[in-house]
């Protein structure tokens, strides 16, 4: 499978859907002969309900995954909305690979810091089983990652068990308030992150979460005396189009869709001081 033309959608069938929370479920798609085209973790893709619309993803599974691509998708629209309905054998239209990706080769030799809020494990999930894949090449993995709620925390099967039991891992889980089901860490990942107190030395810190989220736990790492080119984020939930047309995702001279959505804290703090 060779790269894609963005710009022209293909055809793909839905394999099965799985409920992860009250408004997330997770697509798996493919094409006649698995997934539709190459891409790098961190990279997106736009998928069309005729007649609904279409709408841009993060894809959630890692490159190494060449049966099909997932998707873990919030509720949040139209779009979204009628994929939450879809069944098994449906088809769908799909265009991409957007964006530019995480940088797997600038991580290399590096520990690994992955702190995700909500359905903003859904990026980071597809870098992280990138890593799992090529264990040999990164240093240890700690994982910290929070939701609302335990019934709002998605994949829990890779967070309580896949996860943890990998090599050199930790995984590190918490959820905004006391529950009655719930006998693990409580409090919000930003603050979860400074208790912890991760050292930055030879250490990347790479997050995605809801923007407030993302605003404290950048604010963390700061303290922790974490180098802002050692911090990386990105910015999907700005884009629309995909290919720095309709200008939803400006930011001073930077388009997200094509210069991101991934942005190392360096680049961000280049930037206007809307995010």
């Amino acid at each position: 499978m060779g790269k894609a033309n963005p710009l022209m959608p293909q055809t793909v069938t839905v394999l099965d859907i799985t409920t992860e929370t009250p408004d997330v479920k997770t697509l798996r798609v493919a094409g006649k002969e698995g997934i539709p085209f190459d891409f790098m973790p961190g990279q997106c893709a736009m998928l069309s309900v005729p007649p609904v619309g279409e709408a841009i993803f993060s894809i959630t599974s890692s490159p190494h995954c060449r049966d099909c691509l997932e998707f873990s998708i919030k509720r949040v629209g139209d779009v979204s909305g009628v994929l939450h309905e879809l069944v098994s054998g449906r088809q769908l239209g799909i265009r991409g690979p957007y964006g530019n990706g995480f940088p797997v080769d600038e991580m290399k030799g590096k520990d690994l810091l992955f702190i995700g809020g909500g359905i903003g494990l859904a990026p980071l999930r597809s870098l992280i089983g990138y890593c799992f894949a090529n264990r040999e090449e990164y240093g240890h993995i700690d994982i910290v990652y929070g939701a609302r709620s335990p019934a709002d925390l998605v994949r829990k099967s890779e967070i309580g068990e896949t996860w943890p039991e990998q090599p050199d891992s930790t995984v590190y889980l918490t959820v905004d308030a006391e529950f009655p089901d719930w006998s693990g860490h409580v409090g919000f990942v930003p603050s979860y992150v400074s208790e912890l107190a991760f050292t930055p030395e030879n250490r990347i810190a790479v997050t995605c979460g809801p923007p407030i989220m993302i605003k404290f736990v950048l604010q963390a790492l700061e303290k922790l005396n974490f180098a802002p080119e050692h911090v990386i984020t990105t910015l999907e939930m700005r884009m629309k189009c995909g290919v720095g047309k309709c200008g939803r995702c400006n930011l001073g001279s930077v388009y997200v869709c094509k210069d991101g959505p991934v942005f190392s804290l360096a680049q961000l703090n280049e930037l206007p001081s809307e995010y």
